[in-house]
């Protein structure tokens, strides 16, 4: 698939990024709908895939595949895409980056950065099962993941998660904007 044609505007590619936990899917949906662009959501599609059988050891590197074909297809078709993932290892973020350059959409990263660890543990912990076959994070799987988000030097729009979804939301239109 190629970029969008010259002269036409370039779909946005808004990458989430941060521990489980932190309201990355919260703040998805409505940015999408300020966007008037698609959700592509890591989480669900994983979930699908161990329904159908793929081993859970493969089941997440195909589940970020699968989200950027999907993604693929609608900024090609100029439709911009909100991802929706923890991002939280380099490649993840490197198949985010080649495919802006692929398609000509224009790439920015956001963060949602944990709360204190008590607030933290109570949002990952109070959420509940969300799929039916892909099991919830772990509290003690989040330090190595937040360890590697903090090892991260690129270039990113980076958000503290406690803030109030509308302020967040407003942050975030308010970067794309300028």
């Amino acid at each position: 698939m190629s970029g969008p044609p010259p002269g036409s505007r370039r779909p946005p590619l808004i990458a989430l990024a941060g521990p489980p936990g932190t309201g990355k899917s919260t703040l998805a949906a409505p940015l999408a709908r300020a966007l008037a662009a698609a959700i592509v959501s890591v989480d669900p599609i994983e979930d699908g895939l161990l329904a159908a059988g793929v081993p859970a050891e493969s089941a997440g590197l195909a589940a970020y595949l699968a989200a950027e074909r999907v993604a693929e297809q609608n900024l090609a078709a100029g439709i911009g895409v909100v991802i929706d993932a923890v991002n939280d290892h380099p490649l993840a973020r490197g198949q985010w980056v080649e495919l802006a350059a692929r398609t000509g959409a224009e790439l920015r990263f956001v963060e949602l950065l944990p709360p204190p660890p008590e607030q933290h543990r109570t949002r990952l912990e109070g959420r509940g099962q969300r799929f039916s076959h892909l099991p919830e994070p772990r509290w003690s799987s989040l330090p190595e993941r937040t360890a590697a988000l903090a090892a991260w030097d690129g270039e990113r729009l980076r958000l503290p998660a406690e803030e109030p979804l509308d302020r967040l939301l407003a942050r975030v239109l308010e970067a794309l904007a300028g």
